[in-house]
């Protein structure tokens, strides 16, 4: 299948946000843009069902305004639109599988006529191969356009990652988007003194120097092939002591854009979710990109 990206729409204010993030992110790709709405029946007796035709007409013609207002912000895009039929969670993930980049609405309409509410979004971002990008509406994004319901002050990348962990598809769409971007991509690790050092730390700073240089020459040594594949992009790299989930949120407040990892993992119960990528996406005012790695 031909490389593009997919973004999913429903009637919200947080569908067009992300529209107008994946149209630039499209761009920056040199891909065509996707854009498909999955019809889901309502399922209560408190809305009024309305007929097929109906529905039809509707979502076509949400798709027709949102690929008209894309091609007006950017002339030359190739934009495509599809309807679709089924459970958003399964038609939303496979779409994904065949993506580059797919984009969402981080809140929906949360009426049984908009998808995009939060259980779907999680369900895709748990579950999808690739990358996914949650945007909501108002939130800081790079260069979405002055007045764009994506648009806001924040600015560059920040990516947070264990340096105990092999992660290079996370480091690889980082790097790739500071780069297409002509962003200042910001790392961040988090660590905390094991539980087996007691009040070590706290009786001798020496200690928790040592263990602060060590995560520091970590990341720096995590980081350093990554400089060499991408000599432009300016890095800076920070360890820091705390919870993670909260030095990342943190960050994202002055950001454009968010890159958390999410383990390829099969669970029992369904989607998983880290609790460092749940609290991003529940609390970062940035888009938040999820990437999968093993």
């Amino acid at each position: 299948m031909t490389p593009h990206v997919t973004v999913g729409m429903d009637e919200s204010p947080e569908s067009l946000a992300a529209a107008l993030w994946a149209a630039e992110e499209a761009s920056l790709l040199d891909v065509p843009l996707h854009l498909i709405h999955v019809e889901e029946w309502p399922v209560t007796a408190e809305v009024p069902v309305l007929s097929a035709e109906s529905l039809v007409e509707r979502y076509e013609t949400l798709l027709r305004a949102t690929a008209d207002r894309v091609r007006d912000d950017r002339p030359g895009l190739d934009v495509t639109t599809e309807m679709a039929r089924g459970r958003a969670p399964a038609e939303l993930t496979a779409a994904a599988n065949e993506a580059e980049v797919t984009v969402l609405g981080s809140r929906g309409l949360g009426g049984v006529v908009g998808f995009l509410i939060g259980s779907v979004s999680l369900a895709v971002v748990g579950r999808a191969r690739r990358p996914v990008v949650l945007v909501r509406s108002g939130s800081a994004s790079s260069g979405a356009g002055s007045g764009d319901p994506g648009s806001g002050s924040g600015s560059g990348i920040v990516l947070g990652v264990d340096i105990e962990q092999p992660c290079d598809p996370l480091l690889a769409f980082a790097f790739g988007e500071a780069a297409r971007r002509d962003e200042e991509l910001r790392i961040v690790h988090s660590w905390s003194p094991s539980p087996a050092y007691g009040y070590t730390v706290i009786l001798d700073p020496g200690v928790g120097s040592g263990l602060g240089r060590k995560a520091t020459e970590g990341l720096a040594e995590m980081v350093r092939p990554w400089r060499s594949k991408f000599p432009a992009v300016r890095v800076t790299e920070q360890a820091v002591v705390g919870p993670a989930a909260a030095a990342l949120v943190d960050a994202s407040r002055s950001a454009g854009l968010l890159v958390v990892g999410r383990r390829s993992r099969r669970s029992p119960v369904g989607p998983h979710l880290g609790h460092v990528a749940h609290a991003a996406i529940h609390h970062s005012p940035a888009p938040v990109a999820v990437v999968p790695f093993e």
